[in-house]
C-alpha cells in the first residue's frame, strides 16, 4: 500500500565474526549490501575490500548442479508438469553442506555421462559425413588406397555433369591413347569417373582432362573398397548409437537423486550471495565495516540479531543527495500485489514518489473487464488462475501473474453480465438453431457494444477524464508535501479550475454579465504559471505554449481512452462473426466446432491486447500525470531459493 521507508545503516563487527553475521543476516533478510563507496580513498588507506576466496568455485559448482539438473530433465523429465508444485524444505535443510561433496561428485558423474554422449554425437557425424563422401564410389570395386602399379597411374576425380564424355574421351585419346576414363557415378551436378593411364602420360591427361572441368579427389583415406568402409561406418555408428542410448539410460537412472541436487544447488545459491555480500564490505585484519539499507520497520528485529555479536551499529535517515540511491520495497495486500508485475514492467517508483499500485488496482482491472467483456472469457480465466494457484502454487512474479488474471477474470465476468456476453451471442444461436421459431432475444443486457456504440465511447472518456483527474489530484498532494504550492496551484490547480468552468458553461451558469467568470480566473492562473520565470515575449509565448500543450494534451489523452470502446466492439463482433458462420449449416455440432476454434482464439487474441492497451492506458496516460520512476528495487541478503521453497524462517 505503500513504499517502505529506509534506513541507511552501519556496522563495525569484529572480523572473526563476519561470517556468522553474515548467515543471521541471510536468515533475516531484511539487510541490503551497499558497495562501500564511502570508505574508499585517501581517508581510509588502511581499509581493504573482503573476499571469502570462495566465490569462484560455488559459481562452478552451482553451474554444474544446475546442468547435471537439466541433463536429467532432459533424460528422464519429471512428472506433474506445469502444475506441480515446488518441494518443501526446512531453512536447517537449505543451509546443511555436510552432503555437498556427494552430491557434487553425483552431478559430475551426469555431467561425464552427458560429455561422453556428445562425444558419440560428434563421432557419428564424422561418420555420417564420411559415409556421404563415399556413397559416389560405392560401385567402384577397387580399394580406395589404391593408387596404380609401377607402370600405371589410379586416380578418381569428378567432372561437371554438363560436360558431354564423348568429347573428355575424345580429348583424353589425343593425348593419351592408352588411358582410360571410367564414369563410376553421377548425380545432377557431377560424374565420379576413375582414370587409368601410363604415369608417362598421366601429365598429358591431366592437361587434356583440366579444360572440361576434371578435378581430382579422393574419398580419404581408407584401405578397403568404398562398399566396405561404409558398411563398417554404419556398423562404427550403431555401436555409437546404442552406447549413446546406454549412457542416456545411465543418466535416467540418476534422475532418482534430482530432489538432492536441486537442494544443493539452493544451498550453493546461498553460498553464493553470502559470498557476494562479503565482497562488499571493508575491514582490516581484526576489524570489518558494512554499509546498507534495511527497511525502518525491521530495525528491531535487527537489533535483536546485532545484539549477539561484539558489534557497533547505527542506522539514519537518508539525506535529500542519497534519495536516488535508496532502493525502493513496495508493501502491498494481496489485493494490490497482484499490479507488482505491472509496476516491474514499466519501472519502480523513485523512492520519494508513491506508490502505484493501490493507485492503480482499481483502473486496470476495471479497464480490462471493460475491453474483454464476456462472462465465458471471463469464467475461463478465473478457472485457469484458480487451479494454478492451488495446484501449483507459484512464487512471486508467477503468483502476481495469476492473482492479476483472477481479478480481471473477476471484472471480465460482471462486464460480461452487463453486456449480456456469454461467447458474444452463443446462447441465442444455440437456442435459433435447436428452435427456429423461437422468441428468445438472448441473455439480458444493460447495453450491448453494438446498438450502444455511442454511448459506450462516451463513457470510455468520462472513465478517462476521471483517471487523469485522479492523477493531477494524486500530483498536487504531492507537490503540497514537497512543499512546492505554486507548481501545485498554477499548474494542476489552474486545470481544475478551466474543467470547472468549462461545465458551467455547459451547464448555463457561472455567468456574470455574459462573461464566464470561473474560465477568466483559470486563464489568469494559466497565465501567472507559465510566466514565472520568463521575460519580455517570451511570456506571451509561454501562455500561447500553455493553452496549446494543455489543451491538445488533455483532449489527446481523454480521446486515448476510446480503445475502451474499440476493444468491446472488436472482440464481440469477432466472436460473434464466428458464431455466425457456425450458425449457417443449421446444425449443432458444426456450430459447437466453429465457435469453439472461432472464439478460442478471439479469447487469446484479446487476453494479450487488452492488457498491452490497459497497460498502455496506465504507463502513458495515468503515471504521466504523477509517477516519478526510476527506483532500485531492494535486494537484501536473503535466502532466495529456486528448486525448493523454504516452509520456515529461523
Amino acid at each position: 500500500m505503500a513504499i517502505v521507508k529506509m534506513k541507511k545503516l552501519r556496522l563495525a563487527v569484529m572480523a572473526r565474526e563476519r561470517k556468522a553475521l553474515l548467515k543471521d543476516l541471510l536468515l533475516l533478510g531484511c539487510v541490503e549490501f551497499s558497495e562501500p563507496t564511502e570508505l574508499e580513498g585517501e581517508d581510509f588507506a588502511g581499509l581493504e575490500r573482503c573476499a571469502s576466496g570462495e566465490l569462484g568455485t560455488d559459481r562452478a559448482n552451482y553451474a554444474l548442479l544446475t546442468d547435471a539438473i537439466k541433463l536429467m530433465d532432459r533424460y528422464a523429465p519429471a512428472k506433474g508438469g506445469f502444475l506441480k508444485p515446488l518441494p518443501e524444505a526446512k531453512t536447517d535443510s537449505v543451509l546443511d553442506e555436510r552432503e555437498l561433496p556427494a552430491d557434487l561428485a553425483m552431478a559430475e558423474k551426469v555431467t561425464g555421462k552427458a560429455e561422453e554422449i556428445r562425444r558419440c554425437q560428434s563421432e557419428t557425424a564424422r561418420l555420417e559425413t564420411a559415409v556421404a563422401a563415399l556413397e559416389p564410389w560405392l560401385p567402384l570395386d577397387v580399394p580406395l588406397n589404391f593408387k596404380g602399379t609401377e607402370k600405371t597411374v589410379f586416380a578418381t576425380a569428378s567432372l561437371p555433369a554438363a560436360a558431354g564424355m564423348e568429347d573428355v574421351d575424345t580429348a583424353l585419346w589425343a593425348a593419351a591413347p592408352e588411358a582410360q576414363l571410367f564414369r563410376v557415378s553421377a548425380d545432377k551436378s557431377l560424374n565420379y569417373v576413375a582414370l587409368i593411364c601410363y604415369k608417362d602420360e598421366y601429365d598429358a591427361a591431366l592437361e587434356a582432362l583440366r579444360p572440361f572441368g576434371f578435378n581430382l579427389m579422393g574419398p580419404g583415406e581408407y584401405s578397403g573398397t568404398a562398399r566396405e568402409e561404409t558398411k563398417a561406418a554404419s556398423e562404427r555408428a550403431a555401436a555409437l548409437a546404442a552406447e549413446q542410448q546406454k549412457l542416456a539410460g545411465e543418466i535416467a537412472a540418476l534422475a532418482s537423486h534430482r530432489g538432492e541436487l536441486k537442494l544443493r544447488a539452493d544451498t550453493i545459491s546461498t553460498k553464493i550471495a553470502r559470498a557476494e555480500a562479503e565482497e562488499k564490505l571493508m575491514g582490516t585484519e581484526s576489524t570489518v565495516l558494512m554499509q546498507g539499507w534495511v527497511p525502518a520497520e525491521q530495525v528491531d528485529e535487527l537489533s535483536r540479531v546485532l545484539g549477539k555479536y561484539d558489534c557497533a551499529w547505527e542506522t539514519a535517515d537518508p539525506t535529500e543527495e542519497e534519495i536516488p540511491d535508496v532502493p525502493v520495497k513496495l508493501k502491498n495486500n494481496r489485493f494490490t500485489r497482484a499490479l507488482n508485475m505491472v509496476t516491474e514492467m514499466y519501472s519502480l517508483p523513485a523512492y520519494n514518489n508513491v506508490d502505484p499500485n493501490p493507485l492503480m488496482a482499481p483502473f486496470f482491472i476495471l479497464f480490462y473487464g471493460i475491453m474483454l467483456a464476456d462472462m465465458g472469457y471471463g469464467v475461463l480465466m478465473i478457472l485457469a488462475a484458480v487451479i494454478v494457484l492451488a495446484k501449483a502454487k507459484p512464487r512471486k512474479g508467477m503468483r502476481n501473474f495469476f492473482e492479476l488474471m483472477l481479478w480481471c477474470g473477476i471484472s471480465t465476468t460482471i462486464w460480461g453480465a452487463i453486456t449480456g456476453g456469454l461467447f458474444s451471442d452463443a446462447p441465442l444461436q444455440i437456442a435459433q438453431i435447436l428452435n427456429p421459431d423461437t422468441t428468445w432475444q438472448g441473455l439480458p443486457a444493460l447495453f450491448t457494444p453494438l446498438n450502444d456504440t455511442i454511448m459506450i465511447l462516451i463513457g470510455a472518456m468520462c472513465l478517462g477524464f476521471v483517471q487523469i483527474i485522479t492523477g493531477m489530484i494524486i500530483n498536487v498532494v504531492i507537490k503540497l508535501k514537497r512543499g512546492e504550492v505554486f507548481s501545485a496551484v498554477f499548474e494542476e490547480g489552474t486545470w481544475f479550475v478551466l474543467f470547472i468552468g468549462i461545465a458551467c458553461l455547459a451547464l448555463g451558469f457561472g455567468n456574470i454579465g455574459g462573461v464566464p467568470v470561473v474560465i477568466v480566473i483559470g486563464a489568469v492562473m494559466l497565465f501567472i504559471g507559465s510566466a514565472k520565470g520568463k521575460k519580455g515575449f517570451g511570456i506571451i509565448t509561454g501562455f500561447i505554449g500553455a493553452i496549446y500543450n494543455g489543451v491538445t494534451g488533455y483532449f489527446g489523452d481523454i480521446l486515448s481512452y476510446s480503445r475502451l470502446m474499440a476493444l468491446m466492439l472488436a472482440g464481440s463482433v469477432i466472436a460473434q462473426v464466428f458464431n455466425t458462420i457456425g450458425a449457417i449449416a443449421g446444425n449443432i455440432f458444426v456450430f459447437l466446432l466453429i465457435s469453439i476454434v472461432g472464439n478460442a482464439l478471439n479469447f487469446a487474441l484479446n487476453l494479450l491486447g487488452c492488457f498491452v492497451h490497459d497497460l498502455r492506458l496506465q504507463c502513458l496516460e495515468y503515471f504521466g500525470k504523477f509517477y516519478e520512476d526510476g527506483g532500485k528495487p531492494f535486494k537484501p541478503l536473503a535466502i532466495n531459493t529456486k528448486y525448493v521453497t523454504v516452509t520456515n524462517d529461523n
